[in-house]
């Protein structure tokens, strides 16, 4: 019987220190914590942008500019004294 105790406060121990949660697994939790919060302030900011640009589309404040884009982006149309550069 102390053997098989032995042997399961040994697993435990080892998972304790070793394990993906355990004392030496801590510091990649807190590094994917850190990465993933880095990528959602960009995703946070990437949002504001796009709500900034739908705000500009909204049908009581349009502007003008911000529908001649969107129109030509739509339609590929330029005026005959532009030059027009192709992005993919």
């Amino acid at each position: 019987m102390p053997g098989i105790a032995i042997g399961a406060l040994c697993y435990f121990a080892f998972h304790a220190l070793n394990g993906k949660l355990g004392l030496v697994g801590r510091p990649q939790i807190e590094h994917e914590i850190l990465a993933l919060e880095l990528e959602l302030d960009e995703l946070r900011e990437e949002r504001l942008q796009l709500q900034r640009r739908v705000m500009l589309l909204d049908p009581e404040s349009l502007d003008p500019d911000m529908v001649d884009e969107r129109a030509r982006a739509s339609l590929n149309l330029a005026h005959l004294n532009e030059v027009a550069i192709m992005r993919n």
